[in-house]
């Protein structure tokens, strides 16, 4: 095994490795060579292993198991499609907090096995959403599209199988982990397309980020005429930009709402001294993390 010791991980503001870089594991949705799995090499370093889950509810259980990872990553939004609602309340209801995010736009390739050309190309295998975003470069050939549960899954297949006539759309890193040749890269209709990872690890784990600069915060209030108003002006007043407002009902009530706030900040005492004006505003609030603001790669 790789000496961790060795490892260089990105300056991205995170806390240390998980399990102080000695044997990281973190679950990821997906299978190996996954978008989840290249963001979470970005951030804590190639040699980081990764436990693969098959929806993101596995992702935060097994997160939260001390015994079974040491943290997780969860994509939240996407740039073309938004946020991911259910996502927002499996981080509510976990005991986990964010240390940190990655925005990886994602680039979709077509893979083959070794010695496969485009002439002997007859089907091309991803989940429905990498056929979706590769429509345009698809539509210059009759390949028959076969829609699968995840693109990385894809890969795999057609290296077990050893397919002759068969392709996968996915990334370059499920190109390296299942030997498969990239015969075109980056086939993706839209080229700004960007998702944004969160890094999750136990509250009883989560350190004090250094320099840290952004947060991420739920709360509600009494619902009464510009209480939220109230609140908005506050975090305005106290130099805090606020990048991301999303708004959830609140389960059981009639039609009131809780919020997700990230805050972006200069200092961590600003961020502080700002949660102190409006916690009396509201009528419950929590901090999901402190973090570093995430690079775009």
């Amino acid at each position: 095994m790789t000496n961790k010791k060795n490892i260089q991980y990105p300056n991205y503001g995170q806390q240390a490795p998980p399990n102080g870089g000695q044997g990281g594991r973190v679950s990821i949705q997906g299978y190996e060579g996954s978008f989840h799995q290249v963001a979470a090499q970005l951030f804590y370093g190639k040699n980081v292993e990764v436990i693969p889950c098959a929806t993101f509810r596995d992702v935060i259980k097994i997160a939260s198991n001390k015994k079974e990872s040491d943290g997780g990553v969860m994509a939240i939004e996407n740039s073309i499609a938004g946020s991911i609602l259910p996502n927002y309340n499996l981080l509510q209801k976990s005991n986990l907090k964010i240390i940190g995010e990655i925005y990886l736009q994602i680039r979709q390739n077509l893979l083959v096995n070794p010695g496969i050309k485009l002439e002997d190309i007859k089907e091309v295998h991803s989940h429905t959403m990498a056929l979706q975003q590769c429509y345009d470069f698809l539509d210059k050939y009759k390949w028959k599209l076969v829609e699968t549960d995840d693109t990385a899954l894809s890969a795999k297949h057609i290296h077990q199988h050893k397919s002759k006539h068969i392709a996968a759309i996915a990334s370059k890193l499920a190109a390296e982990l299942y030997d498969l040749n990239v015969i075109a890269s980056n086939i993706h209709t839209l080229k700004n397309n960007y998702t944004r990872f969160l890094m999750l690890n136990r509250e009883e784990n989560a350190d004090e980020i250094e320099n840290a600069d952004k947060a991420s915060v739920t709360f509600h209030t009494d619902h009464s005429r510009g209480s939220l108003a109230r609140v908005l002006t506050k975090i305005s007043e106290g130099g805090i930009n606020l990048s991301k407002l999303q708004s959830f009902p609140i389960p059981g009530s009639d039609f009131k709402y809780a919020f997700h706030a990230d805050m972006e900040f200069d200092s961590t005492e600003q961020f502080n001294e700002v949660m102190k004006t409006i916690q009396p505003l509201t009528e419950s609030v929590k901090v999901y993390g402190i973090y570093k603001r995430g690079l775009w790669k």
